[in-house]
Formats: C-alpha cells, structure tokens, sequence
C-alpha cells in the first residue's frame, strides 16, 4: 500500500483520524509535527518563535521526505501544503486525504488550545483568511471527506470505502 497523507486544517482531526485510520489499516502511523520535534529537539511553538514559519516550513519539507512511502499514514501539520514541493513529493508517493471542517467548529474545538503558532482566537479574520487561503490548496486531495458533522467511526468507514473502491480499480 502507498503511504496516505492526512492533511486539513488544524482542528480538522488529523492526528485522531490518522491513529484510527492506521489501527484500521493495520499500519504504522507518523505524524509530522511530532517528527519535526523529535528530530530537532523543540517544540513546533518553539521552532516558530525562535526561528520563524520559514525555518519550520523548510524543516517540514526536509522531514517528509525521510518518511517511509508504503504501509504508513501520515498526519501532516495544517500547512504542509502550502508548499508545491509538499503537495507533489505527496502525490507521487501516496495518496492525499483532505480533512476539511468548517471553519466555525474548528474555532470551537481549538478555543482553548495555546500550542498552535499559526490560530489565535483573538485574531478570528487572520484565522479565517489563513484557512480561505489554504483551501484551494487542500482541494488538490485524492479525496476529501468533510469531518465538520461525523464522528471518527463515520470517517474511517468512508476512507476505507474509498480505499476497498481505488484497490478494486486498481490504483492502489
């Protein structure tokens, strides 16, 4: 199986729909964030803060590349397609699911949540022209599944229908 890249706004439900998703899929699970930190031994805020979105950015386009590309899924942080190296190193080597959620439950869901550099609550239209502007890109998926009203369970059964259906054409 090539690798499936979860990707979608922060607050879509990437890393809990990836954990579900690979449990179901009996695979291994990365997350990209989590990678970032492991190997340069900071935090994502950290990162940013000391060092700039541009050194992140250039961090997560390093690191994607070193992930395996079969048997894995990969959670990706909400702005790894911003760049078109991203978005093509992924579509060569798997296949890409767009988590979208509407942006108003994902204000909802993230209102306490301090650790994401790029959401601020108290900066709502810099939020919503962030998630405007990265839509056309999260388009770009193999497949889109709208999280906004279902539960996990509801959206590991339409990925894995989609996948059973994209096997059985034979374009795993």
């Amino acid at each position: 199986m090539k690798a499936i890249y979860i990707t979608g706004f922060m607050g879509a439900g990437k890393t809990s729909i990836g954990d579900k998703l690979a449990e179901a899929l009996n695979v291994q699970v990365i997350d990209t964030d989590h990678y970032i930190e492991q190997k340069v031994g900071e935090k994502i805020a950290a990162i940013f803060s000391k060092h700039g979105e541009q050194k992140f950015r250039a961090y997560e386009q390093e690191f994607l590349k070193e992930l395996p590309t079969t048997d894995i899924v990969v959670t990706t942080g909400g702005g790894i397609i911003t760049q078109a190296e991203n978005r093509n190193w992924m579509k060569q080597h798997g296949k890409i699911i767009y988590l979208h959620c509407e942006i108003e439950l994902i204000f909802e869901r993230l209102k306490d949540d301090t650790t994401r550099p790029l959401f601020d609550v108290q900066q709502r239209e810099k939020t919503i022209q962030l998630f405007h502007e990265r839509l056309p890109l999260y388009r770009e998926a193999d497949f889109i599944v709208d999280t906004t009203f279902k539960n996990i369970d509801q959206i590991i059964h339409e990925i894995i229908e989609w996948l059973d259906f994209k096997k059985g054409g034979n374009n795993d």
